[in-house]
């Protein structure tokens, strides 16, 4: 007789291979087909569940997807869809950056045409043509992953309404008198010929000219030397950009730090430089032989000295002012200032020429294509910036100030866009005056949860300490600066009328109307200029920085929605923001200014901030350098769950690293999950949970444990969810599944699965625990691993008797009963046993002494506490152990001397060969096989079940 065909051996259509590239996509048509992110909002609102509103912060429309996308989107995906398992109303309205330097730069390269040939409106709407391109691709690959949110209704910055509601907050802003227009050195790129902020720059290396200057001394009000002639005494700076020496009105010194003179002895010239910079300074200067003379003084004592510029030609006095931006980084303590390429350079004159200290014009001779104007002077006239250093170093070498010169490789700005070096440039722009509002913002900091905690610091700080806002371009595609011009007085008008005019018309047309409707259309009817009473207006030529268009949507989104999201119960504050950690100087930032400039609070509740992705080896990802790993490449290889698995499995804190050999050791973590699930539905196919389920006091101390486990990693995997650590909720369940289920609790329960009679008692209990642990452990990882979720779902046993989609059910509840603290220390220490057992069992094959487990005999020797752990589980020892026999002896001193022990020596274990004969149906070598003379070669176990199943 075959006994195997009277196995209960695990039935399922449920595939050991995921082939997830194929099948995932299956799983995407059932969710669009049953509209389910919709079914999800109508579900929550008959629940009346409260709301949790994530705002996402808009990717830019343009170029495909990289890993960095899929790690954000993902991370925002598993949050979505826990939210709504954990019985909140959840709303995602994916939205896009679209404006701005990036795609008019695009747009421009692939046409290969000439800005200077198109008009405004012709660029525009090449522009929009561009981005919605790319939106339909990004939105493709984002559905892909799984991505789940309001597809149909998404917010796009170039939307009507979303521009007339960023209009909104600069109107209101301007209202509050927080918005001006002035002249500033700001970040300029002469490639794009556009003001740049601070989050559209990157740095990079770059091999720089490192020169020290001398500037001739004219008036050092009695600090210089005893007895020492003017004409011996300099003040010396330090520069990298020698391009800017044509502009240098200054010399910065800090009032606190300690000046000295350094007498020159090989030139008999004497140095103004800082006590402490002093030493290294002439060390790179190549200078020698040198004393210090005089007395200290302070930098205060140097205010308004004068010194004259290096070349004579300039006729220019430079007088010495205090900075206390001058730091003890590098250089001589003495700071070259050019107002008009230099931030603290402006803001020292700005302060002096408010005092009325100093009556100087700005000087800025470079232009917007980054060319030196007439002002620097013939020798450099016409050249770029960088074509003017050697000229310049040239220059200050022929009238005898050049100290000393090298090359330095340093981290330089550069655009973010076109990948060129930037410059600071004094030019009129427009800006937000943050000092207005500076400690509401920082309080509104204060007043919201950081993830990781770090992120209160760094914002913080940033805001502390940043400039003025520069929120104007020189570009067309974007939102235009809503600013007219008086043609009488010059004055520029921002008023609640003008602004309330342009934002009607912006709702309804768009901010084309600003290039296609003429000024006289854009203002309100028989309007006069509130100043001169002019009537004659030219309108502002100049667009709002992108960092405004994606900083201002949460007035479009969540103040102020369309009608389709406020269905969604979008709440303003939101409770989440979520982006990488570059955006505390990006969205994160923009978003707060704007919302606390506008209504005096922060648009958010928590801002969660994750890593960058890097090679497996820690380094940044490079086309240039090969390592690039594409999400597209993943999603087509290994499927989207892998790669959603693998983002659950790292601490996104910090940055995270991915390789193919990481993500081929994910696939492998992944089929352990998606075996475990199969093995739990194979062996479901008889069970009904209506009808064959046992009650809890009723099934085996095994399968309760089963259940203890289970239930402790549902608390903590709900844990990690609530506090957004999924890195602990992989570990949680990927543990769970290898060890307490596949190497101890279903290897056990193998043979009571497989033998036993169908309805029997064990059976069904061991069915009541997997059906439990089955449709728990699917929920639990259905944020994570959705496609497979699914699939595990629609296999699961009663169809009809359950929600349509894991994805439209709850998160499953605590079950205080299943936490047995007696049980759980008991079954530590049986673990902890059986551990020893296994680690003897692994020797003896090793030794080649037994082959299959079932062939061995096991004795256990045990002391005091173990060894009644072992007394009262004396008869399910053997199958605990997963062998034919077992023997206990109390005392561990009695065993053999080639036993195995725990390390604390209070158990030891000796294996030996069964020499029982083995039931051909379970393979358990036992004395009464044989017993039966109709199943002469079984054991009477398995003969009984048998005959109670007319086998």
């Amino acid at each position: 007789m075959d006994y195997s065909e009277t196995l209960r051996l695990p039935q399922t259509e449920f595939p050991m291979r995921g082939n997830l590239p194929e099948k995932e996509p299956e799983f995407v048509k059932l969710w669009e087909d049953k509209d389910l992110y919709n079914e999800r909002i109508m579900q929550r609102e008959k629940d009346g569940a409260p709301a949790f509103v994530l705002h996402d912060g808009p990717p830019y429309a343009n170029g495909k997807i990289h890993i960095g996308h899929a790690l954000n989107k993902t991370l925002k995906d598993i949050i979505v869809r826990y939210k709504y398992m954990a019985g909140f109303q959840v709303n995602y309205i994916p939205g896009w950056d679209t404006h701005g330097l990036p795609i008019e730069y695009a747009v421009l390269k692939e046409s290969g045409e000439d800005r200077a040939n198109l008009t405004p409106l012709e660029l525009r709407r090449k522009c929009l043509a561009y981005a919605k391109k790319w939106i339909e691709i990004q939105k493709g690959d984002f559905i892909r992953m799984g991505v789940i949110g309001d597809y149909d209704h998404c917010y796009v910055t170039y939307d009507p309404h979303m521009e007339a509601r960023e209009i909104e907050v600069f109107g209101e802003m301007a209202n509050k008198g927080y918005i001006y227009k002035g002249k500033k050195a700001v970040y300029w790129c002469s490639h794009c010929e556009t003001a740049l902020a601070e989050a559209e720059i990157e740095y990079k290396d770059r091999k720089s000219p490192s020169i020290y200057v001398k500037f001739p001394a004219l008036d050092v009000k009695g600090l210089g030397p005893d007895g020492v002639d003017n004409s011996k005494l300099f003040a010396v700076i330090w520069t990298t950009t020698p391009w800017t020496i044509p502009a240098n009105m200054f010399i910065a010194v800090n009032p606190k730090f300690t000046y000295v003179w350094v007498h020159n002895l090989d030139a008999d010239e004497y140095y103004l430089m800082n006590k402490e910079l002093a030493p290294k300074a002439l060390e790179e200067c190549k200078v020698e032989h040198y004393e210090i003379v005089g007395r200290e003084m302070l930098g205060a004592e140097w205010d308004l000295a004068a010194f004259k510029h290096p070349w004579d030609f300039y006729h220019r006095t430079v007088y010495v002012l205090e900075g206390n931006h001058v730091t003890l980084d590098a250089g001589t303590g003495c700071v070259h200032t050019a107002p008009g390429h230099g931030v603290e350079d402006f803001e020292v004159f700005k302060s002096y020429e408010n005092a009325g200290k100093i009556h100087e014009e700005l000087i800025c001779p470079v232009d917007n294509k980054g060319v030196m104007t007439e002002e620097a002077g013939e020798f450099v006239q016409g050249k770029t910036i960088w074509e003017a250093e050697g000229p310049c170093i040239s220059m200050i070498a022929k009238s005898g100030c050049l100290l000393g010169k090298k090359s330095i490789h340093h981290q330089y700005a550069h655009c973010w866009r076109c990948k060129n070096p930037v410059i600071y440039r004094a030019t009129e722009q427009w800006f937000a005056s943050i000092n207005d509002f500076r400690d509401k913002a920082l309080q509104a900091v204060d007043q919201t949860r950081f993830i990781p905690a770090w992120g209160h610091d760094r914002l913080y700080n940033m805001v502390r300490d940043r400039q003025d806002w520069c929120i104007s371009r020189q570009r067309s595609w974007g939102v235009p600066i809503p600013a007219f011009y008086c043609d009488d007085c010059g004055k520029y008008i921002i008023t609640p009328e003008t602004i309330g005019k342009v934002k009607e018309i912006v709702e309804v047309e768009g901010t084309d109307a600003w290039w296609s409707r003429s000024t006289e259309e854009l203002l309100p009817e028989n309007f006069h200029c509130p100043y001169c009473d002019g009537q004659k207006f030219h309108k502002e030529k100049d667009i709002m920085d992108v960092w405004f268009d994606s900083g201002t949507t949460w007035n479009g989104v969540l103040k102020n929605p369309h009608e389709e999201w406020k269905k969604q119960q979008v709440t303003y504050p939101c409770d989440l923001y979520l982006e990488g950690s570059d955006q505390h100087r990006g969205w994160f930032q923009s978003s707060l200014l704007s919302s606390v400039a506008a209504n005096g609070t922060a648009p958010y509740k928590a801002v969660l901030t994750h890593g960058f992705t890097m090679d497996g080896e820690g380094r940044k990802m490079s086309k240039s350098v090969g390592n690039v790993v594409a999400p597209q490449d993943i999603i087509d290889k290994y499927g989207a769950d892998v790669m959603r698995l693998w983002i659950s499995s790292v601490d996104y804190q910090g940055d995270v690293r991915l390789s193919e050999k990481i993500i081929r050791s994910m696939s492998d973590v992944y089929r352990k999950i998606r075996n475990t699930f199969r093995y739990l539905l194979g062996n479901l196919y008889d069970f009904d949970p209506k009808t064959d389920s046992v009650s809890y006091e009723n099934m085996e101390e095994l399968d309760r444990w089963a259940l203890l486990r289970m239930e402790q990693v549902k608390r903590t995997v709900m844990k990690a969810y609530d506090e957004y650590e999924f890195h602990v909720m992989y570990h949680a369940v990927h543990n769970f599944c290898t060890v307490d289920l596949s190497s101890i609790y279903l290897d056990i329960l193998k043979d009571r699965l497989y033998t036993e009679k169908g309805d029997s008692l064990l059976r069904r209990s061991a069915q009541t625990a997997m059906y439990e642990i089955l449709t728990t452990l699917v929920r639990l990882v259905a944020p994570v691993i959705c496609f497979t979720a699914e699939e595990v779902w629609q296999a699961l046993p009663n169809k009809e008797e359950r929600a349509w989609s894991v994805h439209m059910t709850h998160m499953p509840k605590e079950n205080d009963q299943y936490l047995d603290k007696e049980l759980d220390e008991k079954w530590k220490k049986r673990l902890a046993i059986r551990s020893v057992v296994t680690k003897a069992l692994e020797e003896a094959r090793r030794a080649k002494n037994i082959g299959h487990p079932l062939d061995a005999e096991v004795t256990v020797y045990a002391d005091g506490e173990s060894f009644a752990l072992l007394q009262e589980m004396e008869k399910e020892l053997a199958d605990f152990c997963l062998v034919s026999q077992t023997h206990i002896v109390e005392g561990a001193e009695n065993a053999k001397a080639d036993a195995i022990s725990a390390e604390d020596g209070t158990v030891k274990v000796s294996v030996a060969v069964c020499t029982l004969r083995k039931c051909e149906r379970c393979w358990k070598r036992t004395a009464d096989v044989g017993e039966n003379a109709t199943y002469e070669n079984t054991c009477r176990r398995c003969a009984k079940v048998l005959e109670e199943t007319n086998a």
